[in-house]
Parts: C-alpha cells; structure tokens; sequence
C-alpha cells in the first residue's frame, strides 16, 4: 500500500495580514478535513487588530487537518492548516524482494517552476535552494517530527554525541517574551498545542495564581489570616476576551489620550434649513440610489472648512519635532461594528462632489457593518466626524484618532424652542463638539473651524459661496 510522502502535505501559515501585525483571531473556517480546495479559494475568516479578512490557500489539494478551532487566537507565522498536495508516492518493493536490496535511486530531477501563486501581506511562497544526495543503504535517518519542530521553534536541535540533557520547551518567540514578561519558567508550562508546543494560553494558565490546597498548621504556629483571594461569580459576572479591533481601539485611544493634549470647544445650533436641504436631495435626480441623511451635509461643511482654514488638516511629528500639513482629506468615520469601534476613512474626500461623497459614505458604512472593512481603509485619516447623536446623545468630548488633530463629534438632532427672527419656534437643534490637537492647532484655529462648520450648516447656502 502507497503512502503520501511527508514532502506532500504543505503546512499553510498565519499570514501578516495587515502591517506589523503579530497575531490573528481564526473566526471561522469554510472547509473541513476531507475537504478538496484549489489555488486562490477562501478557507478562512481571521479578525486582526483592525478587521476581518478572508483567507486565500495559496495551492490545490486536500484539507487533512485544521491546526487550531474558531475562536483561537494564533500567532503569525503558525500553521493553521494542513493539507496534501498532488506528489509523487514512493514506489512500493517488489514482492518477496527485501528493502535492503532496492538499488540507489536515481537523483530527482529538478522540479519545474511553479505558476505564481497568489501572496497576502507580508506572506510570500518560498523555495527551498537545499538539495539532498540519496543515501546508499536500506535505512534513511529522518529527524522526528517533534526534533524537527523543537529545531524550527528554538533555533537548534541536539547533535550527535551531545551529553543527553532535558529538551528546552518548544514555543513562539512571542509566546517566550510574553513568559518572560509574566515571569514564568517554561520549563513548568504544560504544553497544549500541536506537536507538544506551548501556547499563549498555556502561559497565561501558569501565570494564573492557583489556590493552594490546605495543609495541617504546626499545633505550636499561630494562627494566619490568610490574604483576601479575588473572587469571580459566574452566575452574577461575565468576562469577555479583549482581543481583536476592541484591543486595538482601547491601546489606540489610551496612546492618543495621554499622548495629545486635547482641547474641545461646544457650539448649540439650529440646524433646520439644513434637514430641509436633505429633504430636497432626496428628491434630486442626481441623488437618486445614494444615501442622503444630515451626516452626508455635515460632512461636506466640515470640508469646506477645511479649505477655509487648511492648517486644520496636518499632523504632529515627535520624532522631528515637526508639524505635518496634509494638502488632502482623508476623511474618517467612525462606525460601531458588532466588534467595535472601527474609523474607516474616505480617500481624497476634498476632491469629491457631493453625489460622489455620499456615494463613497454608502459604501464606508455598508462595509463597516458587514464586518469587510479592509486595513487599508483604516489607515492614513487626516480628520475624524463621529456621529454619537445616532444613540440619542447630545454631544460629548470626542477623544482624537491617533495621528490626526481633529475630531468633530455630532449630537442629536432635537425639536428645541428656539429664538428665530425674534420669536420663540420650534427649531432643529443640534450641538457640535470639536476635540483638536493643541500642540499644532491653537484655540483661534479650532473655533474659526468649528464657526465655520457651525454657519454652513445654519445656512447651507454658503457651501455654493464658500467651496
């Protein structure tokens, strides 16, 4: 009987699928051991720190195990999956003819260059350069497969004639700095993983204070009040994981946060002839397919205020100490996704008409909700609207994308009595709330900005005499 050679089955790694990122979450797998998959086809779901991408196998054959279960979170660089791939069987001995006596087999020829193969991020298909000489003899040495992976893990394995000595514990460089920081002896780790490896969470188990089981007191000792022990309820509390776009957006927030020094400034405004213009593109040709809401005219205010006071738009360079102008708009949008706060922007969105920019916020917010949102689009914001009026909020203190110096948060828009032309009316209101770097942007610059927007949407009017 014929066997499949171990040079068939191709390990499929954890690719870096966004930029520097060093682990994802496997949410769901597509395909089963058994199942036949070819060159370019999806078997995966991960979510990274910025979103969810679907991934690729990068060659044909059949899937013959899946590494890890959904919902693991798995370094880059790991298998994830295994699968065999169309090779060559070893020939099987003549009947009644010893192994022994097999003549050498003749070199193999070199292979054939493979077609390209489709690469993620930071993940490339490599060929191996190293050549073997076959062996004269009836028995071939192959390293085991735990000596093999102990070798890849730590960067040596144990020569001949080495004094016998117990194997160092096999690990991920990352999983060997986080017991570092943790200070954990791996050598005491129980290894979950595949092929004896230890994992994150093996880690963070041996980290885990365990409560020592009570022994005897000496009748001659003291009492000792033991040391109050955190308590946890599980009928009464829930943990949930930080991981994924949440741990990304607490470390972003806190780093922005502490890093800037915010300022926000308020203005309350009647914004009715406002409501009243969306109303009427609604109802416009042009419009007609696109998604028309105030946020659309907010948007477009916020930019002609830009173009009105373009030092708005730059960003802080610690390292050179320098104050970065941008001559463009990228301009963010924060969205609330089942996995959290994600800010997704709109690329040249200065250069947009206003068909074309609600165009691309249908697009923004489509995507966002559908968990599709790719890195790219998350990365180089120049200038963030949040719209918290959506939960019916009136305004609140927006904290700043890192990297930008502007946030504008909305509030809800509200029937309110009002004074208009010198009378008390029920009027749309709603309050803007600006939050902006104060290193390069002053408090003139912020309220000029905020003022603008403010008008513009008082009397929307002025985006024809202000753009």
């Amino acid at each position: 009987m014929t066997t499949m050679t171990e040079a068939s089955v191709r390990e499929f790694k954890m690719p870096d699928v966004g930029e520097g990122l060093t682990e994802a979450e496997i949410l769901k797998w597509y395909v089963q051991p058994g199942d036949t998959v070819t060159d370019g086809q999806v078997v995966c779901e991960v979510e990274t720190a910025k979103a969810a991408v679907e991934l690729p196998i990068p060659y044909d054959g059949v899937v013959r195990e899946l590494r890890f279960p959904e919902g693991t979170t798995v370094d880059v660089g790991t298998s994830i999956i295994a699968v065999e791939v169309a090779g060559a069987a070893p020939a099987e001995a003549p009947a009644g003819q010893p192994q022994a006596a097999v003549a050498e087999p003749e070199p193999e020829p070199e292979a054939k260059p493979q077609a390209r193969q489709p690469v993620l991020v930071g993940y490339g298909v490599s060929t191996s350069s190293t050549k073997r000489r076959p062996r004269k003899g009836p028995e071939v040495t192959v390293p085991a497969p735990a000596q093999a992976i102990e070798t890849e893990l730590n960067g040596h394995g144990h020569g001949h004639g080495a004094v016998a000595e117990k194997p160092r514990p096999l690990a991920k460089p990352p999983v060997r700095k986080l017991a570092k920081d943790l200070g954990v002896d791996l050598a005491t780790v129980t290894p979950s993983g595949p092929d004896g490896i230890i994992t994150r969470d093996d880690v963070h188990a041996a980290a885990t204070p365990k409560p020592a089981e009570p022994a005897p007191a000496p009748v001659a000792a003291a009492a000792v009040t033991p040391a109050p022990v955190a308590s946890y309820d599980g009928m009464r509390e829930t943990r949930i994981p930080v991981k994924g776009v949440r741990k990304a957006t607490a470390a972003a927030m806190v780093g922005s946060a502490f890093t800037a020094p915010h300022v926000t400034e308020f203005v309350t405004i009647d914004v009715t002839r406002t409501m009243k213009l969306v109303e009427e593109l609604k109802q416009d040709k042009e419009m007609q397919g696109l998604r028309v809401n105030p946020l659309l005219l907010i948007a477009k205010a916020l930019l002609v205020a830009i173009k009105r006071n373009p030092a708005i738009n730059a960003s802080w360079d610690e390292a050179n100490q320098e104050i970065v102008q941008k001559h463009y708009v990228n301009l963010g949008i924060a969205a609330a996704t089942p996995r959290g706060l994600i800010v997704p922007n709109i690329k040249d969105a200065h250069d947009k008409t206003l068909p074309q920019l609600a165009a691309a916020l249908g697009d923004l917010v489509s995507t966002a909700r559908e968990g599709k949102t790719s890195p790219a689009a998350m990365q180089g914001g120049t200038v963030t609207i949040t719209n918290v009026g959506v939960f019916g909020v009136d305004t609140g203190t927006p904290i700043l994308n890192p990297g930008e110096s502007a946030i504008l948060a909305v509030g809800a828009i509200k029937l309110q009595p009002w004074v208009h032309k010198g009378k008390v009316k029920p009027r749309q209101v709603t309050t803007l709330a600006l939050s902006f770097d104060h290193r390069l942007v002053d408090g003139e610059l912020g309220s000029k900005v905020l003022a603008d927007v403010a008008a513009i949407l008082e009397e929307p009017k002025r985006l024809i005499t202000w753009a």
